[in-house]
């Protein structure tokens, strides 16, 4: 086979969703594993869909994922224009179908909407599908050319014969045949001159040399129909992948509803890009060794198209942000505090080491927006029960807690050092000295600082960001909560 050609081949209709991106990011990794290339094009043939800043977010999109492609409108290789809506000026898509024409394999129809409108119809997987009757086929050439000389409306129809069958083959599913008579004369020419999305592609990706076609497998009833184009141009069919489904957790089709369909949606909720698009990788294709963690560069390497399921893949956010998490841990640290800072800020009015603050929680959160509910209490104890200093393994109760707390505060009173280290000496000097365990006493000043009983560091920790007047406060704060409770 020639030099591996692979391309991305979006209609600017809106946000870049889920699925568009993993069959971008699996033409990307084919050609990059194959050392081929990796074209981008724009499919606006469709001009009642097109939606205006779309395809600034496609460039955007594949920039920030990593998916740098080798020819686009941006980058000519070669094989231009890229955007199907230039192609067409150029006359490419009437070119072809015309040849069609004259081979016999597509014809002019001229059937207005009231007898389209008229034709019986078929129920296909719950829709309603109008068959063709060939009506138009019938017509003289004269006919045809005494039409075409007055102006009148046409469509270019492909020719599928009612007898016999067409095969088509898939790499995943292999060999398709169907029955010529369930297919239908579909539309290549359009009234408004311009091509159908099934008709200019197939011309496309023959003129511009493409090897290999990832799509979803919604396309797989369509392929029948390319396969026919292919073989009337006397053309060879590229290698087709058709991918499963993605469904949400609950099996159904992924949709905008569902709040994390689109890559932009995921990228604004706090996901990083790099884990993104490592989960994309994973909807539907496994590697051969048992690991989940991948680098852009890993993935080009080990990526294996004949190791993509057939069975739908699901989308499942809790795993995503598992594998954020991850992302997070294994983040450089002032990275990580860059992209952080603004989260904590918008949390935070006080002047704390808000670097201290992220290196709490950098271990401890899944997506950037968890970090409010970590560090919350910094600004603001929040409301919380005296019930909470009963601590069954710490051996503290309400009681207990309320003699420490009185017995603490004088020794921090007069304690200067507010580092970490430093308090929790004074701490273990402490529970020494009474002869108990760190819990008895770290549980009730942690639970007095911060009002929480999760929190994403220790009880000194926590004072070494508050500082001493802010301890204080709150460990004063405490005691009259708690001698107040307890009079009750």
């Amino acid at each position: 086979m020639s030099k591996v050609r692979t391309r991305y081949a979006p209609s600017p209709t809106g946000k870049m969703h889920v699925g568009n991106l993993r069959s971008a990011l699996y033409e990307f990794l084919i050609a990059k594993h194959a050392g081929g290339e990796f074209m981008l094009r724009i499919e606006d043939t469709d001009q009642e869909r097109f939606v205006e800043g779309a395809t600034e977010i496609i460039y955007r999109t594949l920039d920030q994922a990593g998916l740098k492609h080798d020819e686009g409108p941006d980058r000519d290789g070669g094989y231009g224009p890229y955007v199907q809506s230039e192609r067409m000026k150029s006359g490419i898509y009437m070119k072809y179908a015309k040849e069609l024409v004259e081979r016999g394999e597509a014809y002019y129809c001229f059937c207005d909407k009231e007898r389209l409108e008229s034709l019986k119809t078929e129920i296909v997987e719950g829709k309603e599908i109008m068959m063709y009757d060939k009506h138009c086929l019938s017509l003289s050439k004269e006919e045809v050319e005494a039409n075409l000389a007055a102006g009148t409306p046409f469509v270019i129809r492909q020719n599928i014969p009612k007898e016999g069958t067409t095969t088509f083959h898939d790499e995943l599913y292999g060999d398709i045949t169907v029955e010529n008579a369930e297919l239908d004369d579909m539309i290549l020419i359009k009234s408004d001159g311009y091509p159908t999305y099934n008709f200019a592609n197939v011309v496309d990706d023959h003129t511009m040399n493409i090897t290999h076609v990832v799509r979803g497998n919604e396309y797989l009833s369509s392929s029948p129909k390319y396969q026919r184009l292919y073989d009337a141009f006397g053309w060879e069919s590229p290698v087709y992948i058709h991918l499963p489904l993605i469904t949400d957790e609950n099996h159904k089709k992924l949709s905008k509803r569902s709040g994390h369909a689109s890559f932009e949606d995921l990228i604004e909720q706090g996901f990083l890009t790099e884990a993104v698009v490592n989960y994309i990788a994973l909807l539907g294709w496994s590697p051969d060794e048992n690991r989940e963690i991948f680098t852009l560069e890993e993935l080009i390497r080990d990526f294996d198209y004949h190791r993509i399921s057939k069975s739908p893949a699901v989308f499942d956010i809790v795993k995503l942000k598992w594998m954020n998490g991850e992302y997070l841990k294994a983040m450089d640290f002032d990275k990580f505090f860059e992209m952080a800072e603004p989260y904590i800020r918008k949390c935070l009015t006080k002047e704390y080491d808000l670097k201290k603050i992220a290196a709490m929680v950098k271990t401890r959160i899944e997506i950037f927006p968890d970090i409010a509910d970590h560090i919350d209490f910094f600004e603001k104890v929040p409301e919380y029960d005296c019930a909470m200093y009963a601590h069954k393994k710490m051996k503290t109760t309400p009681e207990s807690s309320l003699e420490v707390l009185k017995e603490l505060i004088p020794i921090f009173e007069n304690q200067e050092d507010y580092s970490n280290d430093a308090l929790y000496e004074t701490l273990c000097n402490y529970v020494a000295d009474k002869g108990c365990k760190n819990g008895y006493a770290m549980w009730p000043v942690r639970t007095a600082v911060s009002g929480k009983q999760m929190t994403p560091g220790g009880a000194t920790e926590l004072m070494e960001v508050l500082g001493k007047e802010e301890s204080l406060l709150r460990l004063r704060t405490a005691v009259d909560k708690l001698t107040a409770d307890l009079a009750n």
